[in-house]
């Protein structure tokens, strides 16, 4: 399911930057957000198994609502990490869900809004 949920919005991303002339700078903030936050995953996956000070689940929910939840899924996809945990894992799509619904009102051409 992710890596579908991750192609569909990598079809609407497309569709948007070429559609709906998506800035440049919305593209780097995904990628950079989607970077650092499977970094963060990678980071705290170390942890885990080292038995070291880990990332909290707050953080790991913050980088996902600033553009990181890519980053976040494909990380939990790659790396098996914070896909047991059923609590993160509804909060975690309550992020994503939020963040892709946010995306598609500041981007479409079709909203116009009061700012």
């Amino acid at each position: 399911m992710r890596v579908a949920f991750l192609l569909l919005f990598a079809a609407l991303f497309a569709y948007a930057l070429t559609a709906w002339q998506l800035s440049p700078a919305v593209v780097l903030a995904y990628a950079v957000a989607s970077i650092v936050c499977f970094i963060v995953y990678a980071y705290d996956k170390a942890a885990a198994k080292a038995h070291r000070w880990r990332t909290s689940e707050n953080t790991l929910l913050l980088l996902a609502l600033a553009c990181g939840w890519p980053g976040g899924m494909l990380a939990q996809q790659l790396l098996r990490h914070k896909t047991n945990k059923a609590s993160f894992a509804t909060q975690f799509w309550l992020v994503v869900l939020f963040n892709v619904g946010v995306f598609a009102l500041l981007t479409s051409p079709y909203v116009e809004l009061p700012f």
